[in-house]
């Protein structure tokens, strides 16, 4: 009985942790957000939404930086993404390189390959 009970609780706190991030549709963690929100001290001023956010606008980054990395390689004739394409893609768009202004990828410079 008290198996029951313990696995109960666990699968429980599992459906609660996905809950919010499959309700949302996201495939980034929501809860994840919201820890990492509080121990930024952002604690006071998070909405319930705040998480949600933050983790729909990490994904659409991360998906952006990863497509045009893969137009990229496909341009190539690569079948891998490395990581002086993510570099060199950030840095040849004018939206993520104002982004990612003081962001290293890797240690190769665009355009020393």
């Amino acid at each position: 009985m008290s198996g029951r009970q313990s696995r109960g609780g666990s699968s429980h706190r599992q459906s609660r942790t996905c809950r919010r991030t499959a309700r949302a549709e996201l495939v980034f963690s929501v809860s994840h957000m919201e820890r990492l929100l509080r121990e930024g001290r952002y604690g006071p001023r998070l909405s319930g939404s705040a998480p949600v956010f933050l983790a729909a606008v990490i994904q659409y980054l991360t998906a952006k930086v990863l497509e045009l990395a893969g137009n990229e390689a496909q341009d190539s004739d690569r079948r891998r993404i490395t990581p002086e394409m993510v570099d060199m893609v950030i840095h040849n768009n004018p939206l993520l390189s104002g982004l990612f202004r003081t962001t290293i990828v890797s240690r190769v410079a665009p355009g020393q390959e």
